[in-house]
């Protein structure tokens, strides 16, 4: 029998008594839980890490305005501005996370990783990580492996979805999975790994899920790149070997406890935070249908 992934301290004891690393733990789980092998389960990684990329290269490259007229090419803007707040690394890492959550937004083609409001995230993480450090995408889909056991513990110990948790549960979850496969990618240990996921816990810890107008497009699109530079604080504080203080373990149950106890208005609902403002209610007016008239089925009639 595979890990079930109930938790990171029992995830960690299972690959040290199988001798196994991280992803092959997670391979091991797919195979057996879903009848799969492993060339199947990579290929349909590097499947998932190629919509990742295109989803980058579309909301750099095509026009991107959602419906709803909130978001404008915001990606675009970002990634050729003229001026670098840090460095050219962090403005492309930026501009990429809010190309694929753009892409979303606009109805395009995106992975949910692991929802679709998160989608931005891990591409881009991941693509950044991959042009500075020169990654193949086989270690690329390691890292994926590695964000995949995290999501399974988190959705076991807490929730990925921003209606049960709010948006620590989606945005948090996301750069929590991608801190994780930055250090393994960078040659990380088990623990630095770990401590890079109760980082970020720590850093996205109690955030509401309060999207204008029930769209998922303000505050999500920029959260996703905020949750980007988070994933890669953590990644580094963590190679650093500089503690959580607080176990990864602990820091989910926190995530949970912190979940339950939130109000429904900040759980996707719209009706609380940036949602519940005056510009956000009125914006909800201008682009919602309010009232939607009931024709009498003809059928009925006679």
């Amino acid at each position: 029998m595979s890990y079930l992934f109930e938790s990171f301290k029992g995830w960690k004891s299972y690959c040290e008594e199988k001798n196994l690393t991280l992803p092959e733990s997670v391979i091991e789980y797919e195979v057996d839980q879903k009848n799969g092998t492993d060339e199947k389960i990579k290929a349909g990684l590097l499947q998932a890490y190629g919509v990742m990329k295109d989803a980058v290269k579309t909301g750099l490259e095509e026009e991107m305005t959602s419906r709803s007229g909130m978001i404008n090419n915001g990606a675009k803007k970002v990634f050729n501005h003229p001026l670098s707040v840090l460095s050219p690394e962090f403005q492309k890492l930026i501009s990429r996370a809010l190309a694929a959550k753009e892409v979303n937004s606009c109805m395009g083609r995106v992975v949910a990783a692991p929802t679709a409001g998160a989608s931005g995230i891990l591409p881009g993480t991941l693509v950044t990580l991959q042009e500075i450090h020169g990654l193949t995408d086989e270690q690329i889909v390691d890292g994926l492996l590695v964000g995949a056991g995290i999501a399974l513990i988190i959705e076991e110990k807490a929730s990925l979805a921003g209606a049960v948790g709010g948006c620590q549960a989606e945005t948090g979850s996301a750069a929590a999975m991608a801190s994780g496969a930055i250090v393994y990618c960078l040659g990380g240990n088990t623990d630095q790994i770990y401590n890079a996921v109760a980082i970020t816990i720590q850093c996205m810890l109690g955030l509401v899920c309060d999207p204008v107008a029930g769209l998922v497009e303000v505050p999500c699109v920029v959260r996703n790149a905020s949750a980007a530079a988070i994933a890669f604080s953590s990644a580094q504080i963590a190679l650093a070997n500089v503690s959580a203080v607080i176990p990864v373990d602990e820091c989910i149950d926190a995530m949970g406890e912190v979940g339950a106890s939130m109000e429904s208005r900040y759980k996707e609902t719209a009706m609380g935070g940036l949602a519940a403002t005056l510009t956000g209610q009125a914006i909800a007016d201008r682009v919602l249908i309010k009232d939607i008239e009931i024709l009498p089925d003809e059928e009925l009639e006679e």
